[in-house]
């Protein structure tokens, strides 16, 4: 049996901000192992999803809308291009900057993206029942309301 100060010890591991840190952890690692089985990074799954969601948009309206920093949504853009996942075009209103838009194989890349996070999910999650999902996504998203806001 172990004695009270053994216990103390190991009280770290029971820390909220210790188990959310190594659970992120394990999550990125399978989100990251799933995309990379099909050729893909996290950042084409934002853009791909983003353009879906919205449709066409500038670079610049691309980077706010996925949270993508400029000086990395360059590089996804153009690996992106390359696969002729995504178009770029001359912005018809001003000439100076590009407009991007989903291709149709783009669109089949992100539905291929969406089943490896569906998958990646359900492994991640698996020993919670459904309810118990529901709830834990709705705490998180509560948590990080708070803190998107600038709670303490």
């Amino acid at each position: 049996m172990e004695n009270l100060s053994e216990q103390a010890r190991g009280g770290w591991r029971k820390l909220p901000s210790w188990l959310l840190t190594q659970t992120a952890n394990h999550a990125h690692r399978l989100v990251t192992d799933g995309f990379s089985a099909i050729d893909a990074r996290g950042y084409h799954y934002r853009v791909l999803a983003t353009l879906d969601e919205f449709g066409p948009a500038s670079q610049a309206m691309l980077g706010r809308r996925s949270g993508i920093h400029v000086s990395e949504m360059v590089a996804t853009i153009n690996e992106l291009a390359e696969r002729e996942l995504v178009e770029r075009a001359p912005d018809p209103a001003d000439r100076r900057r590009n407009v991007i838009s989903l291709t149709t194989a783009g669109g089949r890349q992100l539905r291929r993206l969406e089943k490896q996070l569906a998958e990646r999910q359900d492994e991640l999650l698996a020993p919670l029942s459904a309810d118990e999902r529901k709830r834990f996504a709705e705490l998180l998203s509560k948590l990080l309301e708070h803190h998107d806001r600038g709670g303490a």
